[in-house]
């Protein structure tokens, strides 16, 4: 695996690999990778004749300081991880080589990005759309895999692509969870074991949710009963949500099943976790 920490030589050695023939593929992410980050990896490896991982702790999606040095990095598992899976490439830059000292664009992403992350993490989505914008132009991938656990996220950068007309086609790629269904995240590992048995409170609030709206329940008094649990269960609810995967269109209730999602975000102890679930795969 070629790894590379400066963009000239990153786009010099992609350089050599275009051609009408090959397309390559660009999986983006901050690093402290699991089984989901290797899964998008993988994905791409089938789908491109060459494939290039970023690790890049990306400081303007932090709205939280705090946040932000806690995040986990774990560089050398990282390399060990992605060279067992044959990833191709690893583009791993330091953050004066992503932003030059006066870098100041913000981006204002729209309705669908002040909702529910939006809200409860002022500025998230302009860091998200600025480091995904540089990346894009950087590597300039044919495809670019995203993991649905971040399915908002998805959803920003698609209306980003097409409204910057960006030539690349985007992948999400399902969630990779847990034997006992949480979903897989590098902040886990900031869990203690009493913080990641109640973790999975998440996920059952999503199963609930789904069979009760496939049940034909108010998806108020879901709510209700997920709130409860959630208290409970000492996790602290920020949201439970319905939308239109389509637009993210916030919703009281379905009428095509196979359009909508349900997503959620709680604190257990100090950390946040999201989730989401599609109430038909």
């Amino acid at each position: 695996m070629h790894i590379f920490r400066e963009i000239i030589p990153l786009r010099a050695y992609l350089k050599d690999h275009r051609s009408l023939n090959s397309s390559i593929g660009l999986v983006p992410t901050m690093g402290a990778l699991h089984p989901g980050h290797l899964s998008l990896v993988q994905k791409s490896k089938t789908e491109n004749t060459t494939t290039v991982c970023s690790i890049f702790l990306n400081p303007t999606q932090f709205n939280n300081p705090f946040d932000l040095a806690a995040y986990p990095r774990t560089l050398d598992k990282d390399i060990q991880m992605l060279q067992e899976v044959n990833c191709d490439a690893l583009f791993c830059p330091a953050t004066n080589e992503m932003y030059s000292e006066h870098a100041s664009l913000a981006f204002d992403v729209g309705p669908i990005g002040r909702i529910l992350e939006g809200e409860f993490r002022p500025g998230h989505f302009s860091g998200v759309v600025l480091v995904v914008s540089k990346l894009l132009n950087i590597v300039q991938p044919q495809r670019a895999y995203f993991g649905q656990k971040d399915f908002q996220q998805f959803a920003v950068i698609d209306r980003l692509v097409q409204d910057l007309a960006f030539d690349v086609t985007l992948v999400c790629v399902p969630i990779v969870r847990e034997s006992d269904g949480l979903a897989m995240s590098s902040r886990n590992i900031r869990l203690n074991a009493d913080e990641r048995q109640r973790s999975t409170v998440l996920y059952q609030c999503l199963i609930h949710a789904r069979n009760g709206l496939l049940a034909k329940k108010s998806f108020n008094d879901i709510n209700v009963e997920v709130s409860d649990f959630c208290f409970r269960q000492q996790v602290v609810l920020e949201y439970l949500a319905l939308a239109d995967r389509r637009n993210m269109t916030l919703l009281n209730g379905i009428c095509d099943p196979r359009c909508a999602v349900l997503l959620i975000a709680a604190r257990v102890g100090n950390i946040r976790l999201i989730d989401n679930l599609l109430l038909i795969e």
